[in-house]
């Protein structure tokens, strides 16, 4: 019999692999999203006493199906609509024969050209990532109703334009790799470090985003950013169980358990690293591979290259300028040439006005003001940093730094 708890595993487990077969099947998102809880609700009220089905995804695709076909039926548009989800309801669920993942093709349909680029992440996000509206907008910092009108405006271009559900034949991937790594990295970094909420890792997303990743490198076997996203990913994920203490706490990468990194994971991610490498000049996910490489083969905090990694986010901040980029070069250079260079850089980004709202900013600069001795300063922007954060472990993690400054 199934108790609330598995029934709530089940829904962080499948829901998105879920909803990403029924928009296929459905062809409009806002149907299978109402098809899904749907579903949902039905398992609610027949798993306790009947149990959980052999295959929970196979009953959730099926039932929240044919609960859309009553919707439509119950509002009077059982015409030419309700005929072909019949039809198609004879013709199987969960896969189709032309390529064996419902996620990735969803993802290139959100990433189409077609959409504006400001909506394309969010919409998968959305979709396959189940975050709020207001989880992206504070991710993007921008007002709530600004994302939620994105979302409307993504999902009905996707309607108007007939813009096709499926992964783009091979001589469209090279134009569309760009946008659907970016929202393949999005996904892992909301799960790798959660935007809000209590729990720090969301070890869902982050799987997902590597199994996602996995299966684009093997569809462009020749795209070596993809590699490079991939290795990317393997090198963070690999150090996930030393991140959080078993209370719950969060623990910064020099205070790390170095004996519970993932050995394996971090050589297969160095390999496709130096791979890539070999190939010629590097994308900017390749450069990142090569930073989260220095840090994962450092046998002590002491040991680390930050010198190379300093060098290397220099090189990211001319191929991808960014605010954010700046920012840890900041902190690097802090740990070559001492807190104050690396406080000039970040106080230049403070009177630029950079990143407003991003907790990281200030937290930094509270960092280097604290080793520097200037204590009230520091107080200042610890304040600032707990005043912008959402996600539980670091609020604490920056209360205790506040206290003990």
């Amino acid at each position: 019999m199934a108790n609330p708890d598995s029934i709530a595993t089940i829904y962080r487990q499948e829901s998105g692999r879920v909803l990403a077969t029924l928009i296929r099947l459905l062809h409009d998102f806002d149907l299978a999203e109402e098809a899904l809880a749907d579903a949902f609700a039905t398992a609610v009220e027949r798993w306790p006493e009947q149990g959980i089905p052999a295959n929970p995804r196979t009953w959730l695709v099926s039932t929240g199906k044919f609960k859309a076909i009553d919707r439509l039926r119950r509002l009077k548009l059982h015409d030419r609509k309700v005929a072909e989800l019949v039809l198609d309801s004879s013709s199987g669920d969960a896969e189709s024969e032309d390529f064996p993942d419902d996620w990735l093709r969803l993802i290139f349909t959100c990433c189409h050209p077609a959409l504006s680029p400001e909506s394309r992440v969010p919409l998968t996000l959305r979709t396959i990532c189940g975050l709020t509206t207001e989880e992206i907008a504070r991710a993007f910092l921008v007002p709530v109703p600004t994302m939620a009108q994105r979302l409307v405006r993504a999902k009905a271009k996707i309607r108007d334009a007939g813009i096709p559900y499926q992964v783009p034949p091979p001589e469209l991937l090279p134009g569309r790799i760009e946008g659907v790594l970016t929202v393949i990295y999005l996904v892992f970094t909301e799960g790798y470090t959660a935007t809000s909420g209590e729990e720090v890792i969301r070890r869902d997303l982050a799987s997902e985003a590597i199994r996602l990743a996995r299966l684009l490198a093997e569809l462009m076997p020749g795209e070596r950013e993809a590699k490079g996203a991939l290795a990317l990913m393997l090198l963070h994920d690999a150090r996930r169980e030393a991140r959080v203490s078993p209370e719950g706490e969060l623990i910064l990468l020099e205070d790390q358990d170095r004996s519970r990194w993932d050995r394996a994971q971090i050589a297969e991610g160095v390999t496709l690293v130096e791979e890539v490498l070999r190939g010629g000049v590097a994308g900017s996910y390749a450069i990142q591979a090569a930073i989260a490489a220095l840090h994962c083969q450092a046998a002590s905090p002491a040991t680390t290259d930050w010198r190379q990694i300093a060098a290397l986010y220099s090189l990211l901040l001319r191929r991808n300028p960014s605010p954010v980029v700046e920012l840890n070069h900041a902190v690097a250079v802090a740990m070559v040439d001492g807190p104050e260079k690396g406080l000039r850089i970040l106080d230049a980004m403070t009177a630029r006005g950079e990143l407003p709202g991003y907790h990281l900013l200030p937290a930094a600069r509270a960092d280097l003001l604290r080793r520097l001795g200037r204590k009230d300063e520091a107080r200042a922007a610890y304040r600032e940093a707990l005043a912008q954060v959402t996600l539980a472990a670091e609020r604490r993690f920056l209360e205790t730094r506040l206290a003990q400054v």
